[in-house]
């Protein structure tokens, strides 16, 4: 036990406890400077227009490198080769990138579709052959409700490599139609029939930026085609597609305009 005393004098311990002590207010210091420096970043990036997700990510990984740094500068109070620590951090940073590689190509993707945002919440979307409305955008996928009222779970992976069409970008929106009558039908009745029935609905824009259009625009084997397009709201797209077939059918019908099918006219020779 005197051995002991005799080893431990009061000046061997006290440079043991300033030994420990140095790191231990390193870290001190570094949980003050991270806690303060956390609260600036939060004032800085509640001032922007970021979603929540890249918020709280952006915040984690300031908070996961400091610490780091924080460990670091310790290990060097304590006389621990940080060159070595890098090396091994370096490596494990490594291994867990490629273990991850996949969730991190998502993580990266979802922040570039927060940032950019080619769709945001309730956007009716198609993305990779699928349809539908979007309910979610996390970090690591995109939650759309197609229209059959199924919930597809999308990686954002996948969406930063796929072709995104957004239904809901534009107020406006043009119905396309194309009508087939035929060739015994006088092209001057049958684009008065479709104009009537455009004319009839409120929900069309008739202003002077989005004219009702209706051409004759083909002559097939069997009929004649004609193109129709007019603009509408949004909103009103696929309420207006098929109202225009249904009401076209009947004003053709009332007007006595035929639609045309394939038939084989055979003339037969006299002898």
């Amino acid at each position: 036990m005197e051995k002991f005393l005799d080893f431990f004098t009061w000046e061997k311990l006290v440079s043991i406890a300033l030994f420990f002590l140095k790191p231990l207010i390193i870290l001190v210091v570094c949980r003050i400077l991270i806690a303060l420096l956390s609260k600036a970043a939060d004032k800085v990036l509640n001032k922007t227009k970021l979603d929540d997700g890249i918020k709280g990510f952006a915040k984690s990984a300031m908070k996961i490198l400091l610490w780091i740094l924080a460990i670091i500068f310790a290990a060097d109070a304590l006389k621990i080769q940080t060159s070595s620590l890098v090396a091994l951090l370096s490596v494990v940073s490594l291994a867990l990138s490629l273990s991850v590689q996949n969730i991190l190509t998502n993580i990266f993707s979802g922040i570039t579709v927060l940032m950019s945002k080619p769709f945001v919440v309730g956007d009716v979307v198609e993305i990779g052959g699928y349809s539908g409305t979007v309910k979610a955008i996390t970090l690591l996928r995109t939650t759309i409700n197609t229209f059959d009222n199924k919930v597809e779970l999308i990686p954002n992976g996948d969406i930063a490599a796929q072709k995104i069409i957004n239904y809901s970008k534009e107020p406006l929106r043009r119905v396309d139609l194309k009508f087939t009558v035929s060739y015994d039908a006088q092209t001057a009745d049958v684009k008065n029939a479709i104009m009537s029935v455009i004319t009839a609905d409120e929900r069309i824009k008739t202003d002077e930026e989005h004219l009702p259009f209706v051409r004759l625009s083909d002559f097939k084997s069997n009929d004649i085609e004609y193109t129709v397009r007019v603009w509408v709201d949004n909103a009103n797209y696929w309420d207006v597609y098929f109202d225009m077939l249904e009401n076209v059918r009947e004003t053709f019908n009332q007007n006595g305009i035929e639609f045309s099918y394939p038939h084989t006219i055979v003339h037969m020779a006299k002898d």
